[in-house]
């Protein structure tokens, strides 16, 4: 009976011990499965946000983040990688991962507009971005990051551009307040009425030709060409372009020849066009020395999205630094400032030619050799008429004589130190 009770006793224990064992395995394996796994905390994994989120997020134009308690990228946008926002699904940026944490614990919407370095880039240039944080749910964080560095530029050309027009109308203003008091001091000395009457019509006239291009800055930049567009001859727009710079052109005795193939056509606005090409030839003209020669030309140059039409016009100026070459067509540039005043330069002159060339599909460019000359050539796309091939004459009027010539658009002709 004892060896049996004895049996009986260590049959119980063995099965109470497996029991046991069997539970405490249970609880193990449990607690093993309410652990975050490694791919719960991967950025991206949809099923920690709230229902519909994920959706509104994907249409959001700004970088967005989702936080987890524990700091980690729960979802992220693309546009947050390409900001350099997330690495190894960690926000990277202190300030933001500060923010999160302190309206995580109060639950407040911060707002904070900061600098960031530029990835990939050797130079000190900064990314302006401007980041909103908001609790999301009872456990997450929204990061919003709104890319302002395109808005910024946008406000400082702004600001530049008031800026220089307000100091390009004070010049002649305050030239004919100055003066008119002049006039009236002198009223008793005919002579000296009659000089100061000259400088008044001059600055007069400086004032009127920078609001004028100013006007016609304005409407290159807001009216669609292709509104009222037609084929424009180039013949005609060359023709236009010499009468208006003829005066000027004989008080210096440049000799302007017009060439190229003749019944070339070109689709657009014609006032436009007619006031680029003008452009071109005014600056020639005025920053070309005494007894030189401005050249027009126009050709029709093959191209892989349909031909085009190139209108090039050079003249022996004292040409343009390589360094001023990339800016001449900025707004108020001027490569020699004291002589654009004295030729009545405004610097919107290129500026004007360069919309207009980019609002046609086309574009403007520049060659010039310092002591040689200068050739600006507009390209634009040739309109979808009837084409007259004709020999290379150009029965183009012009200041001093009259010539022909063919198409050689690397004369060295240099460019004005244009305004742009």
């Amino acid at each position: 009976m004892d060896v049996d009770a004895a049996v009986a006793a260590a049959a119980s224990i063995a099965g109470l011990c497996t029991g046991v064992i069997a539970m405490l395995a249970f609880r193990w394996s449990e607690r093993d499965q309410a652990k975050p796994t490694r791919s719960s905390l991967r950025p991206d994994v949809n099923a920690a946000l709230p229902p519909g989120v994920d959706t509104v997020l994907s249409v959001l134009r700004s970088s967005a983040v989702v936080l987890d308690e524990s700091d980690n990228v729960v979802k992220a946008s693309s546009a947050a990688y390409s900001l350099g926002l997330v690495r190894g699904g960690k926000l990277s940026v202190d300030p933001m991962l500060h923010m999160a944490r302190d309206t995580r614990r109060d639950g407040e919407i911060r707002q904070v507009e900061l600098d960031l370095p530029r990835r990939g880039t050797g130079r000190g240039e900064a990314l302006a971005v401007s980041a909103r944080v908001a609790p999301l749910g009872s456990r997450l964080v929204l990061l919003l990051v709104e890319d302002l560095t395109e808005a910024r530029r946008i406000e400082a050309v702004r600001r530049d551009f008031v800026a220089n027009v307000s100091h390009e109308l004070k010049t002649p203003t305050g030239a004919l307040s100055l003066l008119s008091e002049a006039v009236m001091d002198a009223s008793d000395d005919p002579e000296a009425v009659t000089r100061f009457a000259g400088r008044m019509q001059i600055e007069a006239t400086r004032l009127t030709n920078l609001v004028q291009e100013l006007i016609d800055l304005s409407r290159v930049q807001n009216d669609d060409p292709l509104e009222d567009a037609e084929p424009v001859r180039v013949d005609e727009l060359v023709a236009e372009a010499i009468d208006r710079s003829r005066h000027a052109a004989s008080t210096k005795q440049i000799t302007m020849a017009a060439g190229g193939a003749a019944g070339l056509r070109i689709w657009g606005n014609r006032g436009q066009l007619a006031a680029a090409l003008g452009n071109l030839v005014e600056n020639a003209v005025n920053y070309s020395a005494a007894r030189t020669r401005v050249g027009i030309a126009g050709r029709r140059v093959s191209a892989p999205g349909g031909d085009l039409i190139e209108i090039a016009v050079t003249d022996q100026g004292i040409g343009i630094s390589e360094k001023d070459r990339e800016r001449v067509f900025e707004r108020f540039y001027r490569v020699d400032p004291a002589r654009s005043r004295a030729t009545g330069g405004t610097g919107l002159g290129l500026a004007i030619v360069k919309h207009v060339a980019a609002s046609h599909g086309g574009e403007v460019t520049v060659w010039s050799s310092e002591g040689q000359g200068s050739t600006f050539t507009l390209r634009l796309p040739e309109a979808a008429a009837q084409r007259v091939r004709t020999p290379a004459t150009g029965p183009y009027e012009t200041t001093q004589t009259v010539e022909t010539t063919e198409t050689t658009a690397r004369e060295p002709i240099p460019a004005p130190e244009v305004l742009p």
